[in-house]
């Protein structure tokens, strides 16, 4: 009896198996490396390759999972349409030199991503956790009408209770206060922590939120953008979450570094437009459209950026292909910060490309791991690189957390994706790209002061790595296409 009952277990184990293969290859169309990687953890491992793929692989329905109406209401939808004829038939007014020099890749994001171009705007860099979160805390207390904050991770330690005390005390202001959080990042966090804050009239959401504890069917998908926007008026997004550890307070990792970006500007209005889809998808009380969100904005600046987001949801994925299109545009040095280096085929290539073209290729990743395969997969890539004339540094000085490419001190892109599958594919992202010399040259100086403390990792000392390191490499470059 108990061994018919282990036979029937088995053979229900390889049906669902077979079937789940079926469906990997015919059914989800995914690319051939992702298909091979869970087919492979599906085998050897049976009953929990199953498990996983029910909790992480399933993709998602895309279907009508962001929509806001008030997008024709500001004009976005007009401005999209004017930008991309007026860039056909060249009648695009580019107001500046550093701008025009970009006009395909801007083509490119307007058409796939409606990312449209401001340039009018005026940004501050933030590199370290203090001077952002003052900056933030001090432009709170300034609100009069209403603040949108969204973070990844949001940890009512010591710097989140600050600006949530700060949220408190805006909403006995009458400042309207929207707060999102996205439910796997922030897993400790519920709303009912905000319960005095929602008393107040303030909003909490959880994007994709679990149905019960360790049961969330879009497990896999989770919203990793980082957006504030105080009045429309002034906004933040970059790599910076909320907690004690982005001020270098946990002893594991210590100083951490990451880029932010303060903006103000036309920029303002797609950015809080990204932030009320977003909004509208995890809430059932809906921002409706009214000036208030989309006020008129002086002109502040001269630099030109687009808001580009991407995500499961997307056709394209906008943000690593405006990566890969700064990428071989670049004709002198390419400058890449990155907490994971888990290319794809593509990316891998162009960089390559770049590096036996002989442009300067330098990729700085972190000395340290907070996700171990992540962390060999990454030391895998960068050797291959390094093979091909890449300059890798590795960041001693605590924790790199920093999303950011610079190409020529022409052109650069800070925001919260990461070069891995995950945030290509899976995660919802937004970046800002950035067509500003003087801005540019700002981050490739902070690059080339991180250099100073960090070790750079040549052929020779790559070659001197352990067995032990080249197995754990192998490993979990095997699974880097479901990381």
């Amino acid at each position: 009896m108990a061994s018919n009952l282990i036979s029937i277990g088995i053979t229900a184990i390889i049906t669902l198996n077979i079937f789940l293969a079926i469906v990997l290859i015919f059914l989800e169309r995914r690319d051939a490396s992702s298909t091979w990687a869970w087919l492979m953890v599906l085998f050897f491992i049976p009953v929990m390759g199953f498990l996983l793929y029910l909790m992480l692989g399933r993709q998602l329905r895309k279907k009508h999972l962001f929509r806001w109406e008030g997008r024709s209401r500001i004009g976005i939808d007009n401005l999209i349409d004017y930008q991309i004829d007026a860039i056909e038939d060249g009648t695009f007014e580019f107001r500046l030199e550093d701008t025009h020099a970009f006009k395909d890749m801007i083509y490119m994001q307007l058409r796939n991503n409606h990312a449209v171009l401001t340039q009018d705007n005026a940004l501050t860099i933030y590199n370290d956790g203090e001077k952002k979160f003052a900056a933030l805390l001090d432009d709170l207390e300034l609100a009069k009408d209403h603040i949108h904050i969204q973070y990844y991770i949001f940890r009512l330690d010591g710097l989140g209770s600050r600006i949530y005390d700060m949220l408190i005390r805006k909403a006995k202001q009458g400042v309207k206060v929207r707060l999102l959080f996205d439910d796997m990042g922030s897993r400790s966090l519920r709303k009912r922590h905000f319960k005095k804050l929602m008393d107040l009239g303030g909003e909490v959401e959880a994007f994709f939120p679990s149905i019960m504890p360790l049961v969330n069917p879009r497990l896999n998908y989770r919203n990793h953008r980082k957006i504030v926007v105080i009045d429309g008026r002034v906004g933040y997004i970059g790599g910076f979450n909320v907690g004690d550890e982005y001020l270098g307070l946990d002893r594991k990792f210590g100083y951490w570094r990451d880029t932010h970006l303060r903006i103000e500007g036309s920029a303002l209005h797609p950015l809080q437009t990204r932030f009320i889809l977003d909004w509208n998808q995890a809430s059932n009380q809906d921002i409706e459209y009214s000036d208030r969100y989309f006020p008129a904005i002086p002109l502040k600046g001269s630099v030109g950026l687009q808001i580009v987001s991407s995500g499961p949801d997307s056709e394209w994925e906008q943000i690593k292909n405006g990566y890969l299109k700064l990428i071989t545009m670049a004709k002198k040095y390419i400058y890449i910060q990155t907490p994971y280096f888990i290319p794809d085929a593509s990316f891998m290539d162009s960089l390559r490309i770049a590096c036996l073209s002989g442009i300067d290729v330098r990729i700085m990743i972190p000395n340290k791991p907070d996700h171990m395969f992540v962390y060999w997969a990454t030391y895998s890539y960068v050797g291959n690189l390094i093979k091909a004339g890449a300059r890798v540094y590795i960041y001693d000085n605590g924790f790199l957390h920093t999303k950011m490419i610079v190409v020529d001190d022409e052109a650069s892109t800070v925001g919260t994706a990461n070069i891995d599958v995950r945030s290509f594919k899976l995660n919802f992202e937004v970046n800002a790209f950035i067509y500003d010399r003087e801005t540019s040259h700002q981050l490739a100086e902070l690059f080339e002061q991180d250099m100073l403390l960090s070790t750079e990792l040549t052929w020779e000392l790559y070659e001197q790595r352990t067995r032990i390191i080249k197995m754990k490499e192998s490993f979990s470059r095997l699974l880097s296409p479901i990381l």
